[in-house]
């Protein structure tokens, strides 16, 4: 018995769909954001007053001051907005410019209306204007930070989606390209033994492998390439193919399934056992004059699904084993290692064992339903 021969691949990127969130809406989740923090900080200023012993009439200038706050921050969304897309050497010093000429206003109106209701005295002017700059700078560099922040969170977030379904689109039609590739090679084999059987005058068994062909293609072409069936509907599938292969074949070609009850609605990608037992037929059925067997087995143990496709042809000879297990039949086990990569990333067991009893594949992949 030679070694079995494993293959493993590393996991493959499985697509994300963004739901629904708060920023959907971006113009709508702006102002809910602009009117909840600028209404927090007034509160807050206004509480503080108090609590202080600054009176109620504290609250006057903290909503003058809230107001204008409000009001700059829209005037420098309104800039920042413009900015983007730009460099960042235009956009950090740009954005750090604004954020001082508007720290300097904010602080100016502030400090004003304070004087206007607590300070006796002439005015303040000039360079007492900017007694709360720090202050209000900082609370304006919160805000300008916030904004950015989310902007480019959102942007990043777009950009991932958009790479994401790029790769959704990939994967998906590279699986349409390896599915498509059954049908076609197994369609010139078939429609050659159906002329043959015309040349040989034999109209009834020519007939008869047509009908069963027209069964095979209509139930193989409702699914979508990418997509998945049951277990049970892959056996079905299996046996319209080698009812087929039975015209041609006849007493030769001995099949045998034993399928497990409770794996039956475990889901699959579809056609994945059709080369196998194609494959078998080739080099196990074709090559013997007795023919061969052709056992395929589905088993489940708890999570995790074991396929067995074995055949009771030629397996000792090592030269021919290895060239069965790397050639196949030109799409078979290629595609189906690229079909399991694909569909189940890391996640899949896939064997070639070849020796004196014969040849097998034996695939395990996780046990998944329509439901789950």
């Amino acid at each position: 018995m030679l070694p079995p021969m494993r293959y493993s691949f590393a996991p493959m990127a499985t697509p994300l769909v963004r739901s629904a969130s708060f920023f959907e809406d971006k113009n709508r989740a702006f102002w809910i954001l602009q009117s909840a923090g600028w209404s927090g900080y007034f509160i807050l200023r206004a509480l503080g007053g108090i609590a202080n012993a600054m009176g109620w009439l504290f609250v006057v200038p903290t909503a003058i001051t809230t107001a204008t706050g409000y009001s700059l921050t829209l005037l420098m969304s309104a800039i920042y907005r413009r900015l983007f897309g730009r460099s960042p050497s235009i956009i950090w010093p740009v954005s750090i410019v604004i954020l001082m000429i508007a720290a300097a206003g904010f602080s100016s109106i502030e400090t004003y209306a304070h004087a206007t209701f607590y300070r006796t005295g002439p005015p303040p002017a000039g360079i007492q204007l900017l007694s709360a700059i720090l202050l209000d700078f900082s609370v304006l560099g919160a805000w300008s930070a916030l904004y950015y922040g989310i902007n480019f969170y959102l942007l990043a977030e777009d950009q991932s989606d958009q790479l994401l379904r790029l790769e959704a689109q990939a994967s998906s039609a590279q699986l349409a390209m390896l599915r498509y590739q059954l049908n076609p090679h197994f369609l010139f084999n078939t429609l050659n033994s159906i002329s043959t059987l015309v040349l040989l005058k034999q109209t009834d068994r020519a007939n008869a492998m047509l009908s069963r062909l027209s069964s095979f293609l209509r139930y193989t072409l409702v699914s979508e390439p990418e997509g998945e069936m049951s277990v049970s509907q892959e056996m079905d599938t299996l046996r319209l193919y080698l009812d087929i292969e039975k015209m041609r074949f006849e007493e030769r070609l001995r099949a045998n399934f034993d399928v497990d009850p409770d794996a039956a609605d475990a889901r699959m990608p579809s056609l994945l056992l059709q080369p196998l037992v194609e494959n078998a037929v080739k080099y196990a059925v074709t090559p013997k004059e007795e023919g061969a067997d052709v056992n395929v087995s589905v088993r489940r143990s708890g999570n995790r699904v074991h396929i067995r496709v074995s055949d009771t042809g030629p397996g000792s000879n090592l030269s021919e084993a290895m060239e069965r297990a790397t050639v196949s039949t030109g799409v078979g086990l290629a595609n189906i290692r690229d079909r399991l990569l694909q569909a189940y990333g890391q996640d899949h067991r896939f064997d070639i064992q070849a020796g004196d009893d014969g040849f097998a594949v034996t695939i395990e992949i996780p046990y998944q339903t329509a439901r789950s």
